[in-house]
C-alpha cells in the first residue's frame, strides 16, 4: 500500500488571497530539502502539502529521512505519514483491518477519527468515525476504545482524489515559511543567546543572514570555528545562512589606548551595532537581530540599549529580550546549539572587559569619548575585513574567493 507524507500548516491558512505565496515557499523548501533523500512529487491542496514518493525504492529509513526534514520546515506543524487507498467504503474498510495491527501497535486504547473534505463522499464525517472504531476493533479486539484520551487515534481523511488513513504523527516546526518576512542580519556571538534569537526570527519567516566580530589574535581560530559550528546548527532549520566574519582587533586596541575604561563595552557595541547595519545594507538585510535580554548584563540595561541603538538606521529586534537564562537554554537544546554554545572559546565582548562598565550611560559622554577616535576610519577598516561562509541545511556551501558574494 503506497505511503505519502501529509504536512498540514497552522497560522498560513489564515492568510486568504496571499496564502499560495507561502504555500509555494514551504514548497519550494521541502523540495530543496528533500532532494537528498529521493524522488518526491510535491504539491499542496486544501491547507496539506502533499509528499509523494516517485520512486519505487524509496525505503521505510528514507521516509522516516523524509519526515525529519519536513519537520524543520517553518509553517508546517504537523506532519502525517499516510496510507493512500480508493476513496470507496469497501476499499477503506479492508485497508484500516490490513493496517490497524500497524497503526495501534504498542497501544492500549484507541479512538476513531475521521475528516471528510470532500462533501461528495456519502457517509458524513460521524459515520466514518464509526467505521474507523468498527474495522479496528474488528481486526484488534483486544483494543480498548477511549475517544478522551486515546494512546493513538486511528484517522481517515477523505481528500480530493483519495482517502488517506494515518495514526500519529510528528510536530512541525511552525511559524511562517523562510523568507516570507523579508531577510535580517543576526549579531552572531559565541554565546547560547544569539543562535536562538536567530532561530526564532527564522521562525517568524525571516530569512537569516549573520555577522560575526572577532579580535584576533585574543580571540582564537577556535572560537571561529566554534561560532561557524553555531551558523551551521541553525541553518539546519532557517535552511541557508551566510555568516559575515569581520574583525574588531584595531577598533579594540584604539578604544583601550583612547577611552575611559568604563564606557568601553558601550562603544563597542555601538561599533558594532553601526558596522553591522553597513553589512545588512550591502546585503539587502532589512533589520538587525541581536539575543539580548533584558537586565541580563551591563550593556543589556534600557539606558544602555537606548544608546546602542541611536547609532543604526534599521529596527533592531530581540526576540529574546523578555526572556529569562532558563528558556533561551531550553530552546538552545532544542534547535542543539547549547552543547556548542557553552565551548570555552571567547568571543571579542570578553576581550579588555572594563572592571566597572556603565549601566546608565548619558548619550554626551558616550558621544564624546566616541570623539577621541577616528570612527568612521576604523568602522572602514571593520566592514573591508569580512569574510564570507555560507551554510545550507546543516552543511558548509564551498567557499568562493574571499569577499566574493556566494
Amino acid at each position: 500500500m503506497k505511503e505519502i507524507l501529509l504536512c498540514k500548516y497552522g497560522e498560513v491558512v489564515l492568510k486568504g488571497l496571499n496564502k499560495s505565496y507561502f504555500e509555494n515557499l514551504m514548497v519550494h523548501e521541502l523540495t530543496a530539502r528533500l532532494a537528498k533523500v529521493g524522488d518526491f512529487a510535491i504539491r499542496h491542496a486544501q491547507s496539506t502539502i502533499y509528499v509523494e514518493p516517485q520512486d519505487e525504492f524509496i525505503t521505510s529509513a528514507d521516509m522516516d529521512l523524509a519526515v525529519e526534514e519536513a519537520a524543520h520546515v517553518f509553517g508546517i506543524v504537523m506532519i502525517h505519514r499516510a496510507y493512500v487507498v480508493e476513496k470507496d467504503m469497501d476499499a477503506i474498510r479492508a485497508a484500516l483491518r490490513e493496517l490497524a495491527p500497524t497503526l495501534v501497535a504498542g497501544a492500549k486504547t484507541f479512538k476513531g477519527d475521521a475528516k471528510r473534505s470532500d462533501k461528495r463522499f456519502p457517509l458524513n464525517s460521524m459515520d466514518l468515525m464509526a467505521e474507523v472504531g468498527a474495522a479496528v476493533l474488528e481486526s484488534c479486539p483486544y483494543m480498548k476504545v477511549d475517544v478522551k484520551h486515546p494512546d493513538v487515534t486511528v484517522r481517515v481523511e477523505i481528500r480530493d482524489t483519495n482517502a488517506y488513513i494515518h495514526a500519529g504523527g510528528v510536530k512541525g516546526a511552525g511559524g511562517l515559511p523562510t523568507g516570507s518576512s523579508g531577510h535580517a542580519m543576526l549579531l552572531l556571538s559565541g554565546g547560547i543567546d544569539s543562535p536562538v534569537a536567530g532561530y526564532m526570527m527564522a521562525k517568524r519567516g525571516a530569512g537569516m543572514e549573520a555577522v560575526h566580530f572577532e579580535s584576533f589574535p585574543y580571540t582564537s581560530e577556535r572560537a571561529r570555528e566554534k561560532v561557524l559550528e553555531l551558523a551551521r546548527l541553525v541553518s539546519v532549520w532557517c535552511g541557508k545562512i551566510k555568516v559575515h566574519v569581520a574583525s574588531l582587533t584595531h577598533v579594540q586596541e584604539e578604544l583601550k589606548r583612547a577611552c575611559n575604561e568604563e564606557y568601553f563595552t558601550l562603544l563597542l557595541r555601538r561599533c558594532m551595532m553601526r558596522s553591522a547595519s553597513r553589512i545588512a545594507k550591502e546585503h539587502a538585510c532589512l533589520a538587525l537581530v541581536t539575543g539580548e535580554s533584558l537586565g541580563q548584563v551591563a550593556s543589556q540595561t534600557m539606558h544602555a540599549l537606548s544608546v546602542t541603538d541611536a547609532v543604526v538606521d534599521r529596527p533592531v529586534f530581540r526576540p529574546c529580550i523578555g526572556m529569562d537564562k532558563e528558556e533561551i537554554v531550553a530552546l538552545a537544546r532544542h534547535i542543539g546549539t547549547f552543547e556548542t554554545s557553552i565551548l570555552p572559546y571567547e568571543d571579542c565582548c570578553t576581550v579588555f572587559t572594563p572592571r566597572h562598565p556603565k549601566t546608565k550611560p548619558e548619550m554626551e559622554k558616550v558621544e564624546a569619548e566616541e570623539a577621541k577616535l577616528d570612527l568612521a576610519a576604523l568602522e572602514d577598516e571593520v566592514v573591508a575585513s569580512v569574510h564570507t561562509y555560507v551554510f545550507k541545511y546543516g552543511e558548509m556551501v564551498p567557499q568562493r574567493p574571499m569577499n566574493e558574494e556566494a
